[in-house]
């Protein structure tokens, strides 16, 4: 898959399908996969364009959702789906005063020369959201595309959405959440140095980047770490700020703890999927009632991951 950015003309006409794409979820799914089939059948490569950050943290950093998934992370997924091309524009002042006309001029058609476009059947766009389908579909007609809108997926009866994802990671239902993602919910990070705590009191972590301060979810998990030999490993995961060891103001930290495992990982890019949560965070009086309660998470993990793979 190809990522290009900007307005330099690709050179190629393309299927386009447009959003954010946050966490990739079965509604996504079945956009992507409509694309790719129009796609195929005119003999066009599929693009995805997107956009970073997500408008909603340029206009209003303090109240946007926190991210299911950064960008690379995102384009590692869509690679994986068979996408041909991730188009992404820096949203920044000057991209967000676009009139929906020019955006479909000079985006649409100037610089991914879009001989056709799939949205969503919400999709706005264009200076304080003004266009809409009616206009996108009038424009193709001159600029030479079809466009085409798909209908709200739904899992269950439920709107599968990013927001629906993120109520579900932040209320602990991880096994509803991958429901609506098709999948367990994931990040990806390298392994970096940490304070070495973990190694210290007896259960070593694998510190795991993070790069956004905001996580969807935050607690003691059950886990699989995929990306190292023999993987998935199971493991527990802490995902938080660590209030025993350290401020409230600290950054959240993912450590996880991969169970009978020894080798040094430092520097290797893992993916640490979240499949049950055992609790949230808690502040300990001592390391002695933090370590017994460790104790007690990895036990409560082993027992939870024995149990699911016995059902698999």
């Amino acid at each position: 898959m190809r990522i290009t950015h900007g307005f330099t003309p690709l050179g190629t006409p393309h299927a386009v399908t447009i959003g954010n794409f946050d966490g990739l979820h079965l509604g996504h799914q079945a956009m992507l996969a409509r694309l790719q089939d129009v796609a195929r059948a005119r003999g066009l490569p599929s693009c995805v364009l997107s956009f970073e950050p997500h408008p909603r943290e340029f206009f209003t950093p303090e109240q946007a959702p926190a991210r299911l998934s950064s960008l690379r992370e995102k384009a590692e997924c869509l690679q994986q789906l068979g996408i041909d091309r991730l188009h992404v524009f820096r949203f920044d002042r000057a991209f967000s005063a676009l009139s929906a006309g020019a955006f479909i001029e000079q985006v649409l058609g100037r610089t991914l020369q879009a001989r056709y476009v799939l949205v969503g059947d919400d999709f706005r766009y264009g200076a304080k959201r003004t266009g809409d389908f009616a206009l996108l579909k009038q424009a193709g007609e001159s600029l030479g595309f079809d466009a085409e809108f798909l209908p709200t997926v739904e899992v269950a009866g439920e709107r599968a959405s990013s927001t629906a994802v993120r109520q579900a990671l932040a209320a602990g239902a991880l096994e509803h959440a991958a429901r609506l993602l098709g999948r367990p919910y994931s990040i990806s990070g390298r392994v970096v140095h940490g304070d070495k705590l973990g190694r210290d009191i007896g259960f070593p972590t694998a510190n795991i980047q993070l790069k956004h301060n905001r996580p969807p979810l935050q607690g003691i998990f059950a886990v699989e770490i995929n990306g190292l030999d023999g993987g998935p490993l199971p493991g527990a995961a802490s995902l938080g700020k660590r209030p025993t060891v350290k401020n409230p103001d600290a950054v959240p930290v993912l450590e996880a703890h991969l169970f009978d495992f020894d080798a040094d990982i430092y520097g290797r890019r893992v993916r640490v999927d979240f499949l049950h949560k055992l609790r949230d965070e808690a502040k300990y009086p001592d390391l002695d009632s933090l370590v017994a309660q460790i104790r007690r998470d990895v036990d409560n993990a082993k027992h939870f991951l024995k149990q699911r793979h016995a059902r698999l």
